[in-house]
């Protein structure tokens, strides 16, 4: 009997799990949805917004190749909390709810990689809330910019970003559009970063991270 692999399970199609893609600024699910499956992003880039009772749309996170998205249902949740929209092309493993739960419990190397990617998941919230309470929009935006590049993940490469319009960044980080374009103007003047081109993206230098950790 072979021993499970957890990147093989990711990466390939079988029971109760299918391969998914999405246009760019196609919605993946929306905000009271039912639950009912957890998503695995392997290319592309997906932004989670909330809407609340007067209308207000706020962006929550975005997330890359490697992280999960709707996991909310392994914890009871019956619908979901957020709108999940492609920011690029995106191919995502699509696995249905009972099947992730049967390969958490049964596989011990995919709950410990789950386990493992959760943790980091809310160490990143817990970071963004001490951010967004006690750092200027300008250091707010070179710190985003550097986690959607993937500065200081191991096993992630740093990579060209893929187009991010001005106005997610302004809900993400909490902030005007003109402001976000001040900054990212005074970002490319100092070369913290280089945009690379309508196709290419945009390229984020590691002379950023130096500025972000600026007392």
């Amino acid at each position: 009997m072979r021993a499970f692999d957890a990147h093989s399970f990711l990466n390939s199609t079988g029971l109760g799990r299918r391969v998914a893609e999405f246009r760019r600024n196609q919605i993946i699910f929306s905000q009271g949805d039912p639950s009912k499956n957890v998503l695995f992003i392997r290319e592309g880039g997906v932004k989670l917004t909330v809407v609340n009772a007067a209308g207000k749309e706020a962006v929550v996170a975005l997330l890359g190749p490697g992280d999960f998205v709707g996991e909310g249902c392994l914890a009871g949740q019956s619908i979901c909390m957020a709108t999940a929209t492609a920011i690029t092309p995106t191919t995502a493993l699509a696995i249905e709810k009972h099947e992730m739960i049967r390969v958490l419990h049964g596989e011990h190397e995919f709950s410990d990689r789950f386990i493992a990617y959760m943790l980091a998941r809310n160490i990143r919230v817990e970071e963004d809330l001490i951010d967004q309470l006690f750092n200027s929009s300008e250091k707010r935006l070179a710190r985003a910019l550097l986690l959607l590049a993937h500065y200081g993940e191991q096993g992630r490469p740093q990579k060209m970003l893929p187009k991010v319009s001005q106005e997610t960044l302004a809900e993400m980080i909490g902030t005007t559009r003109p402001r976000i374009n001040f900054f990212m103007n005074k970002f490319r003047k100092l070369g913290f970063i280089e945009y690379g081109g309508r196709l290419r993206g945009l390229q984020i230098n590691k002379s950023l991270l130096g500025f972000v950790l600026q007392a």
